[in-house]
């Protein structure tokens, strides 16, 4: 893979592969101030056609993670940065089944919060607390019943 471009899920040129190390891709990016950094495999797909590495991540996640510097890279800093199992002692994902090392350590409510939003018990507790009986969208319409009564006038 070495000399393989890469694309980010952005679709930016990210830099060319120099190196594989271990799990990880070593990607060179820059003209005159170059800089490396790891890329898991996990992120990745390979096109051996076209010689390019597409990766699953964006060019700010890839250029903000650790530096590799005189060759050496730090696994396990590399590994909490793209948020993977490898990279914490004891991940939040642990005990829900067999954890290897390229598992998110990170469940979908991290990542909500992450990106701003309520966690989701806060988001149903607000739903709920926003509503009478008989004003939620199904009570709304008048259907009659068996007795032929109003379930939305009879809630009142």
């Amino acid at each position: 893979m070495e000399g393989y471009e890469v694309v980010t899920s952005d679709d930016s040129k990210a830099g060319r592969v120099v190196e594989v190390r271990g799990d990880n891709l070593i990607v060179e990016h820059g003209t005159l101030f170059k800089s490396r950094h790891a890329l898991p495999r996990t992120f990745v797909d390979v096109d051996e056609g076209e010689r390019l590495v597409r990766a699953s991540v964006s060019k700010d996640v890839l250029e903000s993670s650790p530096k590799v510097d005189d060759g050496e890279v730090d696994d396990r800093a590399v590994a909490e940065h793209y948020g993977l199992a490898e990279g914490f002692d004891a991940p939040p994902s642990e005990g829900y089944g067999e954890t290897t090392p390229d598992d998110p350590a990170f469940g979908a409510e991290r990542d909500r919060q992450s990106a701003g939003m309520a966690a989701t018990e806060e988001e149903r507790a607000r739903i709920r607390s926003g509503s009478e009986p008989g004003e939620g969208a199904l009570d709304s319409i008048s259907s009659p019943g068996i007795t032929g009564g109003d379930r939305a006038r009879d809630a009142r």
